[in-house]
């Protein structure tokens, strides 16, 4: 079903030899007779090569899922001494990494027979997946209904209706509530027929995605010359999959470590080796990572991590502007906080090592906050934007 390849790999600028550029400048500018297709190959031959190789996404938007690019970290490279590199998730065609786990879990209902043509999808989600479902289901003919925290901005809520779901915000309380709106989401499937709801946080067809994809297109975009991988933990799709993938892979070599904002307790739980889970304390400004509870996708994998970072917020605002001004990478929080993981990790390890995280998603959905002064002030991060890049800071 995924139709790239893993040629779309960290890459260097193809230098071209005046000749042809100026063979092709005059092909492209004079007399149609003229043109030579080769001399335009010439110009941009790695990106013929994986256009070749992608051909055409048969199946619309989820056939164009995944193989996303590889990208070199390149200030944070050469400060760290090692390869760091940020697979650009929000490169699908929703805009985030949940575009894999969404149509995992709808083709995983598809295939047990829960779902059926006309049917109606469920899910308790505040952010990326309900995106993620809200194109799927489209794309498909399924109905999707989504239920969320009324805690929620409303530019949430206006961008899931917006993509044809109907959303129904209810209060916010504790998992362990009945009125907590994955409950909710639950109850609500039960009640409907042809109705499924798709469980992301328990659902082990999230970690099957990235088992399937996210891992094996990391090793092959490196050459298996990966060393470390570090990424937060949401529904822990992402972490659990890619760390099995790996680990098997690579038979244990690779070191794998989850990335924690503050007010979740993973950190604590991987660091004990499972022995403390601790209650959850606190809060963060990341959306949509860190737990109060470890999830059906994470426990198969826990055991094989290597351990946990902690990530506090004001690293995570600093690596916000930190990417826009060095990278040109215009990030959300939690893809900030996975860079900070990896520049953790990559002077933990030491020089000389390639370190894989992931880009979850891109700023535009949290830009009026971010970049907002009034925000930063509120939450006391405003010291954590570095003085020279609080410019970019333009909302009031």
């Amino acid at each position: 079903m995924f139709a790239r390849t893993a040629l779309r790999a960290v890459t260097r600028p193809v230098t071209i030899n005046r000749t042809v550029r100026l063979g092709y400048a005059t092909a492209a500018t004079s007399d149609p007779s003229h043109f030579s297709a080769s001399a335009v190959e010439a110009m941009n031959p790695r990106g013929v090569e994986i256009s070749k190789a992608q051909r055409i996404a048969e199946d619309g938007f989820i056939s164009a899922i995944g193989n996303t690019p590889l990208l070199r970290l390149k200030k944070l490279s050469e400060e760290t001494g090692c390869t760091i590199l940020g697979k650009a998730e929000f490169q699908n065609p929703g805009g985030s990494v949940k575009d894999r786990a969404a149509y995992y879990v709808v083709k995983d209902a598809e295939e047990r027979g829960l779902l059926k043509p006309g049917g109606t999808v469920v899910e308790g989600t505040a952010g990326n997946t309900g995106i993620g479902l809200a194109h799927v289901c489209r794309s498909k003919g399924y109905k999707l209904v989504i239920f969320m925290p009324n805690t929620q901005s409303q530019g949430k809520i206006d961008l899931l209706r917006l993509l044809g779901a109907e959303v129904y915000p209810v209060p916010a309380v504790a998992y362990d509530n009945p009125e907590n709106y994955n409950h909710q989401a639950t109850r609500y499937a039960e009640a409907h027929d042809n109705c499924v709801w798709t469980n992301q946080f328990d659902n082990i067809a999230n970690r099957q995605a990235h088992i399937e994809t996210t891992g094996p297109e990391i090793w092959a975009q490196t050459n298996g010359e990966i060393d470390a991988f570090t990424c937060a933990s949401g529904t822990a799709g992402t972490i659990a999959g890619v760390t099995r993938y790996l680990k098997t892979v690579s038979e244990g070599r690779v070191q794998c470590y989850v990335a924690d904002p503050p007010g979740s307790v993973i950190f604590g739980y991987v660091s004990s080796h499972g022995k403390e889970l601790g209650e959850r304390k606190g809060s963060s400004i990341t959306e949509g990572i860190g737990q109060g509870r470890i999830t059906a996708n994470l426990q198969p994998d826990v055991e094989l991590l290597d351990g946990a970072l902690k990530i506090e917020d004001a690293k995570s605002i600093e690596m916000v502007y930190r990417c826009l001004d060095e990278e040109g990478l215009y990030l959300g929080a939690s893809s900030c906080l996975n860079v900070a993981a990896a520049r953790d990790l990559a002077v933990k390890l030491g020089p000389g090592k390639t370190i894989v995280t992931i880009l979850c998603d891109g700023a535009y959905r949290y830009a009026d906050r971010l970049f907002s002064k009034k925000w930063l002030h509120e939450k006391g991060l405003w010291e954590a934007v570095p003085e020279r890049l609080r410019s970019y800071a333009v909302l009031d």
